[in-house]
Parts: structure tokens; C-alpha cells; sequence
């Protein structure tokens, strides 16, 4: 009898137990989501790499803000995590159109592409993949441009550029003068791959143009980026259509530099040095050329 009424007072407490929990369990979710949410916040307000750039433009900025109440908002957040360069983030989402927001943004390849123009080459990514749950909670994996043996290699040839043909300069012009020289002397635009889809370099990377001496517009911008950094001189990349180039900040003025175009060959198959395309304000790069350099200057507004 005795060990009778202790299973029904044990089942009593569980079942009082099991509907304290069905009448909050809104309350508790909420909890338990918050908990995430704060968790999430201390990981990526600390965690940064040495590639973490925390700048602020006219069409990007970084937030603390991980709950997303708007559509607007998923632009921020998505550029504050691929900025740090975590490789996965979750932020939750606040309002009931949600769901269909940020399937409509992850699949916004344009929106993505304009905020890898804004982060370190080294934090860009491949792909982002999102996935949206039943907590309302969205989840961000980023798939980096770079692995981590070719980071290590690029930086050890940085290393050594920077030693052989950088060292006592200090005038900033003359310094973005040095890497672009260097990148267009000691690699060659990669035809086979742009005009055949023959893959034989890693040339829409840095790794190409600088360890292979081959690149596409998007390795030799990265390139550039990478000195650009390396002396804190403010820039981002500039994408049309078809093409991408640097957006170099120099005595407080935005202005154009296309190492790509800088590299032409000529009918004989000769490389050249040029300086059409170096550090050229808008204008005149528009009378240069018209058709590869046309921009979304809403999203590139700082250059005018």
C-alpha cells in the first residue's frame, strides 16, 4: 500500500511538473532562446581574427544587434559575422514575416557578393548557407575563399615582397605603387581559365596571381587588398557585372585602381605595364572605359 501511494504521489508531481511546463512553455522558450541569443552575442562581440576589419561604410556597418526585426537588418548581421570571420553564427529573428525574409535574402547572391567587397579577402567567403528553425532561430555557415595552408603560404610571400621591395617607404602612394608593379611583373592573366573554363590556378584568388604567377580580375584585386591592409590603408573592392577592381582611400579621397587593366597584352602576346587604370577618380575612369567599370553606386557610394 505504502509503495502504491508513493508511485501515485510521484506521478502526481510529474504530472504537476508536466503542466507548469505546458502553461509556460512560451515563457520557457523564450528563456531558453534568450539564453542562446546572449551566448551568441558574447561570441561574436569577442571573437574576432586578425583579419576582422570593424569598418563602417555608407551600405554596410557593424552591429550588436543580433535580433533581426526587420528585413533591413539581415545586411548588418550578415556582414558583422562574415566580417569577424567565424565560420558559423546563429541570430534569431523577431518578427512573423521572418522565415520568408531570410530565404529571400540567403538566396540574394548580388546582396552577399556586395559584402564580401567590404571584408578582408581572407574572411570572404565561397558560399553562405542558412538555415532557418522551428525556434526562429537562424543559422549562418560561412565556406572561407581561403584555406588556411594557403593563407599561411600568401603571407609568407607578402613577407618577403615587403622586405625585397618595400622596405623604407613610407609614402603611401608610392607603397601602392611597389604591390601593384610587383603583382602585374610577376603574374599573367589567366586566358586558359577565363576564355575556356580550363582551371589550372587558384587564379580568382591572391593565391594565383602571387604564389602561381597566373589571375583573374578577382585574384589580382584580393592581391592588392593584401598590401592595402598591410599598411591600413583604407579599401574595399569595387564589383561590376563582370568585373571586380580596388577602391582605394588616399589623403581622404576614394578613388579607382584596376591592376587587372593594368596588365594588358598586347597582339604580339607582350605583357605591359600600365597606369591607365591607378588610382583614378570616377570621371575619368568612366572616360576610360564604360562598359567592365559600371558599378551600383548605391552600394559603392563613397566613391564619387
Amino acid at each position: 500500500m505504502k509503495s502504491l501511494i508513493k508511485w501515485f504521489i510521484k506521478l502526481g508531481m510529474f504530472l504537476i511538473i508536466v503542466g507548469v511546463i505546458y502553461t509556460y512553455r512560451e515563457d520557457i522558450m523564450k528563456y531558453a532562446v534568450g539564453l542562446v541569443e546572449k551566448k551568441q552575442e558574447e561570441v561574436i562581440l569577442t571573437y574576432t581574427n586578425e583579419y576582422t576589419r570593424k569598418k563602417n561604410y555608407n551600405y554596410v556597418q557593424i552591429t550588436d544587434k543580433f535580433e533581426a526585426k526587420s528585413k533591413s537588418d539581415f545586411l548588418n548581421i550578415y556582414y558583422t559575422i562574415i566580417d569577424s570571420g567565424i565560420d558559423e553564427f546563429s541570430f534569431r529573428c523577431g518578427y512573423d514575416a521572418c522565415k520568408d525574409d531570410i530565404n529571400e535574402f540567403a538566396s540574394d547572391q548580388k546582396a552577399l557578393s556586395n559584402i564580401n567587397s567590404f571584408v578582408h579577402p581572407y574572411n570572404s567567403f565561397t558560399s553562405v548557407k542558412t538555415k532557418y528553425d522551428s525556434f526562429n532561430m537562424v543559422e549562418v555557415k560561412v565556406e572561407k575563399a581561403y584555406t588556411k595552408d594557403q593563407i599561411e603560404i600568401i603571407n609568407q610571400k607578402i613577407k618577403e615582397i615587403k622586405e625585397k621591395e618595400l622596405t623604407g617607404i613610407t609614402d603611401k602612394k608610392e607603397i601602392i605603387k611597389k604591390a601593384h608593379d610587383y603583382i602585374i611583373n610577376h603574374s599573367k592573366y589567366d586566358s586558359n581559365r577565363s576564355d575556356k573554363n580550363i582551371k589550372s590556378y587558384s587564379s580568382t584568388i591572391a593565391y594565383g596571381p602571387l604564389i602561381e604567377g597566373y589571375g583573374l580580375c578577382g585574384g589580382y584585386t584580393d592581391a592588392m587588398a593584401l598590401f592595402l591592409d598591410l599598411y591600413d590603408i583604407p579599401n574595399f573592392k569595387v564589383i561590376s557585372e563582370n568585373h571586380i577592381w580596388n577602391a582605394v582611400n588616399l589623403n581622404n579621397t576614394w578613388l579607382h585602381l584596376d591592376v587587372t587593366w593594368d596588365d594588358p597584352v598586347d597582339k604580339g602576346g607582350r605583357n605591359i605595364l600600365d597606369y591607365s587604370f591607378f588610382l583614378v577618380k570616377t570621371p575619368a575612369l568612366e572616360k576610360l572605359e564604360g562598359t567592365q567599370h559600371i558599378y551600383d553606386k548605391a552600394v559603392f557610394s563613397e566613391i564619387k
